[in-house]
């Protein structure tokens, strides 16, 4: 038991904990401020919540492109840093701007445009959807800037910068926050907000008293958004005047690589189309609760919300993983791929694990957070224990498919997910939930069934060996 649970290998080890914690910091960070935003929005009524839970997933499933971004210029510039190669990892960077451009742009404009036109395709409820309707073609904005941030994120993440992202992350969720308590409530109604929460907080009121915001609601919640990711967006560009950003891997000396275009575009787009096909079979898996009922709809944000919160160790963790694959690969030293692999999915049980029991032992304290609707929190507490039980899945899962992603195999992980997704969490739920009449119950019967078959597949692939041939 004890060669299991505690480290083989204690230098990369030390090294995965080294390179993880600024981003499971600036990952917890993010988390605690979405927390914060759900919680405002909650006290506005299941309405709310459910608008902002499914624009939150339509902006996604765009972005979610911009994942296969990061990750080509992550795997690319860390395998150049292990070659000891850094202008070319610089020039990946050059590459993923021009990326981010290209998609970015016009995405950022169809999104804003048609966001009325989107939104009523996923929702029934008239109020949701107009409330919908005003946070999506706000929020949409701020997807451009969004991108361009995901290629700072791979760059510095694959050069091993992390405590860059981890400073950013966490000054713009502030913004964020801030921004959030003033529009959403306005001056006159933010300590009637700390008082109502019943936090504590309330002297907290004094930092909004030195001008007057105006009520915004949800459209606030999605222009604190879009500020937060313009701040995000121009932080991450100060950091390229560090002098050894700037000098070793000469990020101002622009220059465009075709031929390393070409194998970014090869990482990139394959795993950015699944992923914006996982991204939307979630969008649809959200209509079909919302075609359950509203209140199961904003009770399933909730719990996506806190679930989302225990995937951020397991992020940063999986993110300094496939930055060390790549690097020990570029090397030649595949031993030490295979060891920062096993070394990363104990480290990540040991976070995932811990949130996971937590959720099942205090599943009506997480969900309180968010609402004081009995009802909610009611629904709520077995489809939380159930996320809870599946942590020590997940975290298998989700580290063996950074690794892959970090070795250069971006197709087959994001194949799997997708397929799994649709068929098992969309129409199963559809199935189970609508058509059999099971309704709530439905998502949290399918769910171990996805989330074992995963982890069981990501262990296969990984176990099988191909991937440490992989050239990028």
């Amino acid at each position: 038991m004890f060669r299991v649970l505690f480290p083989k290998n204690k230098s990369i080890f030390k090294e995965i904990i080294f390179l993880s914690y600024p981003v499971v910091l600036s990952n917890v960070s993010r988390v605690l401020m979405s927390i914060f935003d759900v919680a405002m929005v909650g006290r506005l009524g299941p309405e709310a919540l459910a608008a902002t839970g499914m624009g939150g997933m339509l902006v996604w499933a765009p972005m979610s492109i911009a994942l296969g971004i990061r990750t080509a210029v992550q795997t690319v510039s860390s395998r150049r840093l292990g070659q000891k190669k850094e202008t070319e990892a610089g020039l990946a960077f050059h590459n993923g701007l021009i990326m981010a451009a290209v998609f970015g742009v016009p995405v950022t404009i169809l999104g804003w445009g048609f966001s009325d036109t989107i939104v009523p395709f996923f929702l029934t409820d008239a109020k949701t959807i107009s409330l919908a309707i005003d946070y999506t073609s706000i929020v949409f904005i701020s997807l451009l800037f969004s991108v361009f941030g995901f290629v700072f994120v791979g760059f510095f993440t694959g050069i091993e910068k992390t405590k860059f992202h981890m400073t950013v992350t966490i000054v713009s969720n502030l913004i964020n926050l801030y921004l959030n308590a003033a529009l959403i409530y306005g001056s006159d109604g933010i300590e009637a907000f700390f008082k109502e929460s019943g936090s504590g907080f309330s002297f907290l009121s004094v930092l909004w008293g030195w001008t007057t915001f105006p009520a915004l609601g949800v459209k606030g919640a999605a222009i604190a958004t879009l500020v937060a990711s313009i701040w995000m967006m121009f932080h991450y560009f100060i950091y390229l005047f560090s002098k050894d950003i700037k000098t070793v891997f000469e990020v101002f000396s622009f220059s465009f690589d075709w031929p390393m275009m070409q194998r970014q575009l090869r990482l990139a787009v394959p795993m950015g189309v699944q992923e914006c096909i996982i991204a939307f079979g979630w969008t649809c898996f959200l209509k079909i609760v919302g075609i359950i009922g509203i209140l199961e709809l904003a009770t399933t944000h909730i719990i996506f919300t806190i679930m989302h919160a225990s995937f951020m160790p397991a992020m940063g963790i999986g993110m300094a993983c496939s930055t060390l694959v790549s690097k020990y690969m570029g090397e030649k030293k595949i031993h030490k791929s295979v060891d920062s692999i096993k070394e990363s999915v104990r480290l990540a049980e040991y976070g995932m694990g811990t949130l996971g029991v937590s959720f099942i032992i205090f599943p009506e304290f997480y969900l309180s957070i968010f609402t004081s609707d009995k009802n909610i929190i009611e629904m709520g507490k077995v489809g939380l224990q159930v996320v809870g039980g599946l942590q020590f899945l997940d975290a298998v899962g989700f580290v063996l498919l950074f690794a892959l992603i970090g070795a250069g195999n971006t197709v087959f992980p994001a194949v799997v997910e997708s397929l799994l997704v649709w068929t098992i969490v969309v129409f199963g739920t559809y199935f189970l939930g609508v058509y059999l009449d099971y309704g709530f119950s439905a998502p949290w019967i399918l769910f171990p069934v996805y989330m074992f078959l995963f982890a069981g597949i990501m262990t296969w692939k990984v176990l099988q060996g191909d991937w440490k041939n992989i050239e990028v």
